[in-house]
């Protein structure tokens, strides 16, 4: 690498590198709970109220929930399939004092064994989340889920839901 390509980047502090991380963390343990199921452990990852944007998929508006309409809900709608795996990849985090934002490029997949198709269901895409840190952690406030492709049982959300 050049002197000047090395240079154009100045480094970032212990404090900055460990905020990001820890940003990075908080998201990457959205997709973590909800698939183990850890409703509790969930819930203590989001602020008092979330703007909840899944439009993309299901079409609507953006929601306003609490942790416990999320966890409720989210257990509602995974809790009836097999097994979920929700993977997270490519986060890049920008912070700004005790404000961030977290993008990166998800692909999340449903099994549940069915008689009528294939028992999976893959959807991929992006999100993005908005973050506060308030009392020393970092707490969503703000999740975007862009859709970009699926493959696989599409009547599966509705197989899994009558199965609850």
């Amino acid at each position: 690498m050049s002197e000047s390509a090395e240079s154009a980047e100045p480094a970032e502090s212990a404090e900055a590198v460990g905020s990001k991380y820890a940003v990075a963390e908080t998201c990457t343990r959205m997709a973590v709970h909800a698939d183990r199921r850890e409703w509790e452990l969930l819930r203590g990852l989001f602020a008092e109220k979330v703007l909840l944007d899944y439009t993309s998929l299901t079409g609507g508006a953006p929601a306003q929930l609490t942790p416990q309409e999320i966890a409720d809900a989210w257990s509602a709608t995974l809790g009836g399939y097999d097994a979920t795996q929700h993977l997270i990849t490519n986060q890049l985090v920008e912070t700004d004092g005790d404000r961030a934002v977290c993008t990166a490029s998800f692909q999340a997949t449903h099994r549940l064994a069915t008689a009528h198709g294939t028992p999976l269901w893959t959807l991929g895409g992006d999100y993005r989340w908005e973050l506060t840190r308030s009392g020393g952690r970092w707490l969503i406030h703000t999740v975007v889920m862009t859709a970009t492709w699926g493959k696989g049982n599409q009547d599966l959300p509705v197989q899994a839901a009558a199965r609850r």
